[in-house]
Order: C-alpha cells, then structure tokens, then sequence
C-alpha cells in the first residue's frame, strides 16, 4: 500500500498547485492552509468548511502528517528533550526550553550532518537525510507545549544552510500570513557559515542570523570545524559587512569557551579585531562534554572575565544560560542512542 503524501509542510503557492490538479476551487488552499497552521488540525475528516467530496478526494492520496515524538527526557529545569521519527530507523532532537516569559524550541534541520564539527554528538552521527519542510514543522505542529511557544531556533541537528530549499520553505510557513504568521524576529537560523547559502538566507529571509564561530583563528578555528576550509571566517566577515543588521535583524555569534583553548584574552582581542565593523552580539556557550572528545568546557570564572573584557570594549556579550545538562543536553545524544537501540533489535 502506497503511504500517502503529507499536507503539512506544504506552502502556499504548492496548496494552490495541489488544489488546482485535483479540480478544487482556487480558495480551497487558503482554507486547508487554516486548517494546518493555525487551527492545527491532525486529520483531513476536521476541514468542515471543504465540502465532504472534497475531504474524500484529498484523503485518497494526502494526509495531514502529524507524527507526535516517539521519546521524550525531562530535565529538572523543565527543559524538556522530543525524539522525532523521521523516515525508516532516523530520529531528530527538539529541545523545547521555557524560561520565564519565553519559551524556546531548538529544532533540526538534517539527520546527522556532513560538517564534523570536533566538538558536536550530531557530526560524529555522519550525514544521513536532508529533513523535509514537512519534517521540520512537523517538530513544531506536534509539540505537546505548541501553544506557548515564542520563539524558534534553528540550531538542533543538522546544517539549515546544507538544506536550504527545504528550511527556506518551512520559514516561509511560520513567517507566511497564511501558515503561523510569526514575526521574523520570533526565530533564529544558525549556521556555521556556507558561502553560496548564506548570501541566499540573508537575501531571502529576514530572520535572525547566528554564526558558529568558536575560534576567531583561522587554523584553530579549521581544526575545530573543517567548514573553516571552505569559507573562511574573515571572508564571511566581509560579506556580511555588506548587510544591514542595525535594525530589527540580529546578527549574533556562537562561541563556545572550550577550557586552555580559546578561553584567554588573546582570543577576546582577536574577536575584538575580527568583528570590528559589525553589528553583531556574542553569546558565550559553556561546553557540555561528549564522549571520546578530549575537549573541557571553561569555568564560570573565566566566562565571565571573557565576557567582561569584550563588553568594556564595546561589543555586547552574553553568556547563554546552560539548559538541560542532566537529559543529554549535546544534540545527537538521545538519537544516536535510539539508532543504536534499533540498529540491536
């Protein structure tokens, strides 16, 4: 038996194309639209404003593709980590992370990934799938605490801008006046950099932009991620200087304080030098360890000090509150356990 092809996922101007081949009238997309984005639905059978025949005509080969988490692991802070299924024997993490008058999801946005970063559970994994729009909502669509979301972040499994086609469809969704309706400066893409991609998102996405630096040292930062090989950080640095982000898009860095290695006010000075320039913010990640990676997180101390020195020279510095260490907070963990577990079975 064939599987039926998902609804969910769908843009638009593709609901307007699968409306029009199946001889419904043009409007019919934007009320499935409705239905999907922002009444939620989980079955065709709930669309009661499509008439019963063509309820009947959708059904024989669409489905809405609601797929609800398949594990889950909470944390004493309340975060809480979902195991999403993702075609045969593939799993992808959200972490759904509230905070006071926030709450945050981190989705993914591949299975695996291709940029072997040293430090990160999901590049041991290797690259195994590109998700899908479908698959990326569906993380959203499918969330037990959906409707006290505020904000998305981009930055679970996977490189958003090795998938771009498929992420750029599903910001469409959130951001679209006829899927979530989100503003923009409700989600976060994070991306280690890829030259031909990034220029593309900025150009067709007014979401914000966070890059994962990690080393403002080219060799070092190379060594820490092989992406650095292909598109360097200074030439990433000078495109974005041709983009305007003083205004309501944030352009932010990732660095994680790794502890004897980039943790020293020689590389705050580099950064210092670096990111002369731009509008940007960083925000300071304490290493949460993995296994056979010989790498330690800094203390608080030294995060701290960090953040002080690039803040008294003026440029804006956090350090990022460490969520969900007792349930695998690293990416990658909880879905490499579950390929395993299945890989035995």
């Amino acid at each position: 038996m064939m599987s039926k092809y998902p609804l969910l996922g769908m843009t638009l101007i593709e609901l307007q194309s699968l409306v029009k081949r199946l001889g419904m009238p043009g409007f019919a997309a934007k009320q499935i639209a409705s239905w999907l984005y922002d009444k939620k639905v989980t079955s065709i059978d709930e669309m009661t404003n499509l008439s019963l025949k063509y309820r009947e005509l959708l059904k024989q080969n669409y489905e809405v593709g609601a797929e609800a988490p398949v594990e889950e692991m909470r944390s004493v802070d309340g975060t809480v980590k979902y195991l999403y299924p993702v075609g045969e024997n593939h799993f992808v993490e959200s972490v759904y992370i509230p905070d006071d008058e926030r709450a945050t999801l981190c989705i993914s946005s591949q299975v695996g990934c291709k940029m072997n970063c040293k430090f990160c559970m999901t590049g041991k994994q290797g690259y195994s799938a590109n998700l899908t729009a479908h698959q990326i909502i569906n993380q959203i669509h499918s969330l037990p605490e959906r409707d006290k979301l505020t904000n998305v972040v981009m930055m679970g499994m996977g490189e958003p801008l090795d998938n771009l086609e498929e992420v750029l469809k599903a910001l469409d969704i959130l951001t679209g006046s006829y899927g979530y309706a989100w503003s923009p400066k409700r989600i976060t893409v994070s991306t280690v950099g890829l030259r031909k991609g990034l220029r593309r998102f900025i150009e067709e996405s007014d979401c914000h932009l966070a890059i994962s630096l990690h080393s403002p040292v080219t060799a070092q930062r190379a060594e820490l991620m092989p992406a650095e090989k292909a598109f360097s950080i200074t030439e990433m640095v000078e495109l974005l200087k041709n983009y305007d982000f003083s205004k309501q898009r944030r352009l932010s860095f990732e660095y994680i304080v790794f502890k004897g290695l980039n943790d020293s006010q020689v590389y705050a000075k580099e950064l210092l030098k670096l990111l002369r320039g731009l509008d940007c913010r960083i925000n300071l990640i304490r290493f949460h360890s993995i296994p056979g990676v010989a790498l330690e997180g800094a203390d608080m101390d030294t995060m701290t000090r960090f953040r002080d020195y690039l803040t008294t020279h003026g440029l804006f510095t956090t350090i990022r509150a460490s969520r969900g260490e007792d349930i695998f907070a690293a990416c990658g963990m909880l879905s490499t356990a579950k390929q395993e577990e299945n890989n035995k079975s």
